[in-house]
This record gives C-alpha cells, sequence and structure tokens, in this order.
C-alpha cells in the first residue's frame, strides 16, 4: 500500500465498550438513586425498647465481667492485692468496650444514678432522658444487674443465686461511695457540657478502674450494680443488708455531682 492509495474503510460490526463514547471529566455524574447521610449526620435514635435492650445488655455484660474476674482471680492467687487488681483491670477493659459497642444505641449508662442525672439535667433544659426513658431504663438495668451476676456464678459452677456474706458497711464505706458517684457523674457530664463524649469510653472506664484503688469502698457507683452484686456469695459480692446503704450514697454522690457540675461547669458571660 502506498499513500496514493486509498485506505479501505474498516467494515461495520456491533459496537463494544471501547467503542463507546465517554463523558468529559467535568461532566456531572447522575445522582444516585439513594441518598447517603453526610458523614456528621445525626442518625435516626433507636427505638425505645431496642434502648432498654440495650441497657440491660449492657448493664449484665458489666456485672458478669466484675463478678467473673473477682471469681477467676480468687482461684488463681491468694494475694488480695493481686485478686483486686485482676478485678478491676478485666473491668476497665469490659466497660470501655460495653461503652464502645453500645453507646451509639442508649447512651451507654449501665446506671440508675448516671440516668437519673441525665434526666435531671433534661428537665433543667439540658441533653438527657425523658421521665418515661427513665422509667423503661432503671428497672432494665437492675434486671441486666441480676442477670449478669447469675451468669457469672453459672460459668464458674457456683450456686446460681447465693445472697453475699460479705458486709460492706461503715461511714468510711459510704463516704466513698459518695465520691466515687459524684466524680463519675462529674466526668460524664462534664464531658457532655465540653462536647467530648467520643472520649467517654477511655475515661469512664480509666475513672472506674482509678476509683477501684482510691476509694475504700472499691467504688460500685451504681445502684444498679450494688443490687446485682447482693445475689453472689463470691469476691464482688455486697450482703443484702448492706445495699441500702451503698444505694442512698450513691444517690448523694449523685446529687453531689450535679452540684459539682453546675458550679464547674456555669455557663454564661465569661468575667
Amino acid at each position: 500500500m502506498t499513500a496514493a492509495e486509498p485506505v479501505a474503510a474498516p467494515a461495520a460490526g456491533p459496537a463494544t465498550a471501547a467503542d463507546t463514547p465517554r463523558p468529559a471529566p467535568d461532566t456531572p455524574r447522575p445522582a444516585p438513586d439513594t441518598p447517603r447521610p453526610a458523614p456528621d449526620a445525626t442518625l435516626p435514635r433507636a427505638p425505645l425498647v431496642a434502648r432498654a435492650a440495650a441497657e440491660a445488655v449492657g448493664t449484665a455484660g458489666l456485672v458478669a465481667v466484675v463478678v467473673g474476674s473477682g471469681i477467676q482471680a480468687t482461684g488463681l492467687t491468694d494475694d488480695v492485692a493481686l485478686q483486686l487488681l485482676a478485678n478491676s483491670t478485666a473491668t476497665v477493659f469490659g466497660l470501655g468496650v460495653l461503652i464502645v459497642l453500645l453507646g451509639p444505641v442508649s447512651g451507654a449508662h449501665f446506671n440508675p444514678a448516671v440516668t437519673l442525672a441525665e434526666w435531671w439535667t433534661a428537665r433543667r433544659g439540658g441533653a438527657g432522658v425523658t421521665a418515661r426513658e427513665a422509667a423503661v431504663y432503671v428497672p432494665s438495668q437492675i434486671a441486666g444487674a441480676i442477670a449478669g451476676a447469675v451468669l457469672a456464678d453459672a460459668m464458674f459452677g457456683e450456686p446460681l443465686v447465693k445472697w453475699s456474706t460479705h458486709d460492706r458497711s461503715g461511714g468510711n464505706l459510704w463516704l466513698g461511695e459518695v465520691v466515687a458517684t459524684a466524680g463519675l457523674i462529674l466526668l460524664i457530664l462534664g464531658l457532655g457540657r465540653t462536647d467530648r463524649l467520643r472520649f467517654a469510653p477511655a475515661a469512664v472506664a480509666s475513672y472506674i478502674g482509678a476509683a477501684y484503688w482510691f476509694t475504700s469502698s472499691t467504688s460500685f457507683a451504681n445502684p444498679a450494680v450494688t443490687i446485682g452484686r447482693a445475689f453472689t456469695d463470691t469476691f464482688a459480692g455486697i450482703a443484702p443488708a448492706s445495699v441500702p446503704g451503698f444505694v442512698g450514697m450513691q444517690l448523694i454522690g449523685t446529687a453531689v455531682g450535679l452540684a459539682l457540675v453546675a458550679v464547674v461547669f456555669m455557663r454564661g458571660r465569661t468575667a
């Protein structure tokens, strides 16, 4: 073939993907059929029954960790300090995981003191739960705590329900519960007031782990957990006769924590 010879046109044939013209890079693409929420969009709130289930499961998991690790620790060593170290370490990790998992569903209260504090702040115009939600959360937390204690006993071959004989009464222990609960409320609501709740899993778990050691009561700081731990006569148990005193001090600690939040995180004009 020479340059003078005509070039034959290619035979017509079926079009291929390579033959289909592509849009210019700046040609807008059609919108997808299903719009996607923005990365920072607020997800729809879970139904109340799902939130109640999350509170029950979370509290059950927390008590199972506390009681189960206590049983495991006493079976491995007779050193009370090592037993408490194992118990507190397991609680820190377990609580952190539960908050990460269930926080997006219910807020991961797992604690009537936290729920009541949130209800109080909602009454005062802040973010929190309604009276109806609190009335559902608290029984769910208590039922979950009892179930968690029974589950831990079952896993370790202990009697499913055996009232604890571990007396925990005395002014110094009650003071420890006031301090532990007030600090917990101050921490959680303080994180909310400063828009740092994303740190709650690590911060709350770390605080509880520290309070195991710096409070005389080993920081129950939770009425539901206190009730649940009365159902097991193991390392983490509390005698039923000691429960009212602990719960009463935890409620006082909740009020103290709310007062501290109001003062420390006071809203208004700067000086």
